[in-house]
């Protein structure tokens, strides 16, 4: 199949709310992400990413969305000074050597406040997918609004944890967060994925590309490549 038809089929499944698995690629962390619409989440599919990746769960969300929310990264928060100074083991923990990237994604983790614990299938499946649907209902709202109505459904810290795209999306940043939302937004959903990293079955290392591709052919789920991506992006 031609990488065309395959990232048809992929728009596709995603703009059904069916998953799609992304390979970044070889020079990067090459690993394999299986991603569904955070909008779509269920708990069944949370038990799906839990039970079949092995790695992180996490909400890849676009930078319009984590500005209109004033959501901030993390390590901007654990580098401030007056954070710093009032809490040197952050000093001590300096995020300064990531192997591959300047700038960790990450920034905060939420519960609804309708959830228990927040970690049950149940629970995740809440969060991810109330703030899918919150982030496309806040589209076109002013971000004082938003940020209200974001404190009203949830609070931190959480089980989900947030990753936000960078400034410039993939012309900045070629990672798992900034696939998963162009894949979104290829869809034409809101910029707001579901995700987890997929690993070998004993953990040690991610799922090589060729067992990737193994699963999504048993499983019948549209995959792409980090190229795939990059490359309609740049027909948009």
């Amino acid at each position: 199949m031609r990488p065309s038809e395959q990232l048809s089929l992929a728009i596709e499944a995603f703009s059904r709310g069916d998953p799609v698995m992304v390979f970044d690629s070889d020079f990067r962390e090459c690993e394999t992400d299986l991603l569904w619409p955070a909008a779509a989440a269920t708990p069944a599919i949370m038990r799906r990413l839990r039970q079949d990746c092995g790695g992180l769960l996490f909400l890849a969300i676009g930078n319009d969305i984590g500005e209109k929310f004033g959501l901030p990264w993390l390590q901007d928060i654990h580098t401030h000074p007056a954070l710093v100074k009032e809490n040197p083991v952050l000093g001590a923990l300096i995020t300064n050597d990531l192997q591959y990237d300047s700038k960790s994604a990450f920034t905060l983790s939420l519960n609804h406040r309708d959830t228990y614990t927040g970690i049950t299938d149940h629970d995740r499946a809440l969060t991810t997918r109330r703030f899918g649907e919150l982030a496309g209902e806040m589209l076109g709202k002013d971000s004082g609004l938003a940020i209200i109505a974001l404190g009203e459904e949830f609070r931190t810290p959480g089980h989900i944890p947030l990753c936000r795209e960078s400034p410039g999306g993939l012309s900045s940043r070629q990672g798992h967060t900034e696939l998963a939302v162009a894949i979104a937004r290829l869809a034409g959903l809101a910029p707001c994925t579901i995700g987890a990293e997929m690993l070998q079955p004993n953990g040690d290392r991610a799922l090589s590309v060729e067992d990737a591709r193994a699963y999504a052919k048993k499983n019948n789920i549209p995959m792409l490549t980090g190229d795939d991506i990059m490359n309609a992006m740049e027909l948009e």
